[in-house]
Protein backbone atom coordinates (compact mmCIF):
# COMPACT_ATOMS: atom_id res chain seq x y z
CA UNK A 1 0.00 0.00 0.00
CA UNK A 2 0.93 3.41 -0.84
CA UNK A 3 0.72 6.35 1.50
CA UNK A 4 1.35 10.44 0.74
CA UNK A 5 4.80 10.16 0.91
CA UNK A 6 5.53 7.56 -1.53
CA UNK A 7 3.01 9.47 -3.46
CA UNK A 8 5.07 12.88 -3.61
CA UNK A 9 8.02 11.02 -3.83
CA UNK A 10 7.18 9.26 -7.01
CA UNK A 11 5.10 12.84 -8.45
CA UNK A 12 8.57 14.57 -8.30
CA UNK A 13 10.65 11.74 -9.20
CA UNK A 14 8.77 11.85 -12.26
CA UNK A 15 9.65 15.50 -12.88
CA UNK A 16 13.10 14.79 -12.23
CA UNK A 17 12.69 11.95 -14.79
CA UNK A 18 11.59 14.95 -17.04
CA UNK A 19 14.67 16.52 -16.49
CA UNK A 20 17.04 13.28 -17.30
CA UNK A 21 15.11 12.69 -20.30
CA UNK A 22 15.62 15.57 -21.50
CA UNK A 23 19.15 15.50 -21.03
CA UNK A 24 19.27 11.84 -23.04
CA UNK A 25 17.46 13.63 -25.58
CA UNK A 26 20.80 16.17 -26.27
CA UNK A 27 22.94 12.85 -25.79
CA UNK A 28 23.66 13.56 -22.66
CA UNK A 29 23.80 11.18 -19.57
CA UNK A 30 20.34 10.97 -18.63
CA UNK A 31 20.25 12.43 -14.55
CA UNK A 32 17.99 14.92 -14.01
CA UNK A 33 16.98 16.54 -10.61
CA UNK A 34 14.66 18.50 -9.07
CA UNK A 35 14.55 20.53 -5.54
CA UNK A 36 11.62 20.79 -3.97
CA UNK A 37 10.78 22.97 -1.05
CA UNK A 38 7.32 22.14 0.70
CA UNK A 39 5.02 21.35 -2.39
CA UNK A 40 7.16 23.10 -5.12
CA UNK A 41 9.78 22.33 -7.12
CA UNK A 42 12.41 25.69 -6.70
CA UNK A 43 15.23 24.31 -8.97
CA UNK A 44 16.08 22.15 -11.40
CA UNK A 45 18.87 20.33 -13.19
CA UNK A 46 20.48 17.95 -15.40
CA UNK A 47 23.59 16.37 -16.58
CA UNK A 48 25.18 18.31 -19.41
CA UNK A 49 28.90 18.05 -20.68
CA UNK A 50 28.84 14.32 -21.99
CA UNK A 51 27.38 14.62 -25.29
CA UNK A 52 29.48 14.02 -28.60
CA UNK A 53 32.66 12.17 -26.24
CA UNK A 54 33.04 15.41 -24.31
CA UNK A 55 34.06 14.88 -20.58
CA UNK A 56 33.26 17.13 -17.96
CA UNK A 57 33.21 15.90 -15.07
CA UNK A 58 31.65 18.88 -13.42
CA UNK A 59 28.35 19.84 -14.57
CA UNK A 60 26.22 16.82 -12.57
CA UNK A 61 22.66 17.91 -12.77
CA UNK A 62 22.56 17.98 -9.02
CA UNK A 63 25.32 20.84 -9.22
CA UNK A 64 23.34 22.54 -11.64
CA UNK A 65 20.29 22.50 -9.27
CA UNK A 66 22.22 23.69 -6.42
CA UNK A 67 23.34 26.57 -8.46
CA UNK A 68 20.04 27.71 -9.40
CA UNK A 69 18.90 27.21 -5.71
CA UNK A 70 21.94 29.28 -4.79
CA UNK A 71 20.73 32.41 -7.28
CA UNK A 72 17.38 32.57 -4.97
CA UNK A 73 19.18 33.83 -2.31
CA UNK A 74 18.95 34.09 1.29
CA UNK A 75 16.59 30.89 1.26
CA UNK A 76 15.07 29.57 4.83
CA UNK A 77 15.18 26.05 6.04
CA UNK A 78 17.14 24.36 3.86
CA UNK A 79 16.91 21.09 5.90
CA UNK A 80 13.21 21.07 4.95
CA UNK A 81 14.23 20.67 1.31
CA UNK A 82 14.51 17.33 -0.47
CA UNK A 83 16.75 16.92 -3.41
CA UNK A 84 14.99 14.10 -5.92
CA UNK A 85 17.64 12.97 -8.90
CA UNK A 86 17.16 10.24 -11.05
CA UNK A 87 20.76 8.73 -9.80
CA UNK A 88 22.45 8.46 -6.66
CA UNK A 89 24.46 11.32 -6.26
CA UNK A 90 28.32 11.08 -6.86
CA UNK A 91 30.54 12.01 -4.20
CA UNK A 92 31.09 15.68 -5.08
CA UNK A 93 27.40 15.98 -5.44
CA UNK A 94 26.79 14.69 -1.83
CA UNK A 95 29.07 16.64 -0.44
CA UNK A 96 27.64 19.68 -1.71
CA UNK A 97 24.09 18.58 -1.02
CA UNK A 98 25.54 17.97 2.45
CA UNK A 99 27.61 21.69 2.59
CA UNK A 100 23.84 23.70 1.42
CA UNK A 101 21.98 21.90 4.33
CA UNK A 102 19.04 19.94 2.36
CA UNK A 103 17.50 17.69 4.88
CA UNK A 104 16.81 15.03 2.22
CA UNK A 105 17.87 13.12 -0.74
CA UNK A 106 15.40 10.50 -2.72
CA UNK A 107 17.25 9.10 -5.41
CA UNK A 108 16.01 6.17 -8.44
CA UNK A 109 18.89 4.57 -9.59
CA UNK A 110 21.84 3.25 -7.36
CA UNK A 111 25.48 4.35 -8.60
CA UNK A 112 27.18 1.20 -8.10
CA UNK A 113 30.31 2.37 -9.61
CA UNK A 114 30.59 6.33 -7.75
CA UNK A 115 27.60 6.61 -5.38
CA UNK A 116 28.09 9.02 -2.26
CA UNK A 117 25.12 8.26 0.01
CA UNK A 118 26.28 5.46 1.57
CA UNK A 119 29.43 7.14 3.42
CA UNK A 120 29.56 7.45 6.66
CA UNK A 121 29.59 11.22 7.76
CA UNK A 122 30.94 9.91 11.66
CA UNK A 123 34.11 9.55 9.67
CA UNK A 124 34.81 13.33 8.03
CA UNK A 125 35.43 16.40 9.61
CA UNK A 126 32.90 18.28 11.45
CA UNK A 127 31.62 20.42 8.62
CA UNK A 128 30.25 17.09 7.56
CA UNK A 129 29.40 15.18 10.49
CA UNK A 130 27.39 17.35 12.44
CA UNK A 131 24.35 17.40 9.68
CA UNK A 132 21.33 15.12 9.00
CA UNK A 133 20.39 14.18 6.35
CA UNK A 134 17.83 11.33 5.47
CA UNK A 135 18.49 9.13 2.53
CA UNK A 136 15.77 7.61 0.42
CA UNK A 137 16.27 4.91 -2.75
CA UNK A 138 15.09 3.21 -5.46
CA UNK A 139 11.78 5.63 -6.34
CA UNK A 140 10.73 4.94 -9.64
CA UNK A 141 14.34 2.89 -10.21
CA UNK A 142 13.01 1.01 -13.00
CA UNK A 143 12.04 4.25 -15.21
CA UNK A 144 15.27 5.32 -14.71
CA UNK A 145 16.63 2.58 -15.16
CA UNK A 146 15.37 2.26 -18.66
CA UNK A 147 16.82 5.65 -19.64
CA UNK A 148 20.48 4.30 -18.62
CA UNK A 149 19.78 1.52 -20.68
CA UNK A 150 18.87 3.64 -23.71
CA UNK A 151 21.72 5.81 -23.04
CA UNK A 152 24.37 3.16 -22.61
CA UNK A 153 22.91 1.04 -26.16
CA UNK A 154 23.38 3.35 -28.15
CA UNK A 155 26.75 3.10 -29.82
CA UNK A 156 26.59 7.30 -30.49
CA UNK A 157 27.27 7.82 -26.47
CA UNK A 158 30.60 6.82 -25.70
CA UNK A 159 30.61 8.51 -22.04
CA UNK A 160 31.48 5.64 -19.64
CA UNK A 161 30.84 3.08 -22.31
CA UNK A 162 32.51 -0.44 -20.61
CA UNK A 163 32.53 0.52 -17.01
CA UNK A 164 31.28 -1.23 -14.46
CA UNK A 165 28.23 1.05 -14.34
CA UNK A 166 27.47 0.49 -18.24
CA UNK A 167 27.75 -3.34 -17.58
CA UNK A 168 25.52 -3.54 -14.65
CA UNK A 169 22.95 -1.33 -16.19
CA UNK A 170 22.97 -2.71 -19.53
CA UNK A 171 22.77 -6.85 -17.61
CA UNK A 172 19.49 -5.92 -15.88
Amino acid sequence: MMDNTDKTHQYFMREALKEAQNALSFGEFPVGCVVVSGDRIVATGSRSGTAGGAINETDHAEMAALSRLDRLGDIPNRQGMTLYSTMEPCLMCFGAILIHGLGKVVYAYEDVMGGGTACDLNTLPELYRSIDIHIVSNILRNESLELFKKFFSDPKNGYWKGSLLAKYTLQQ
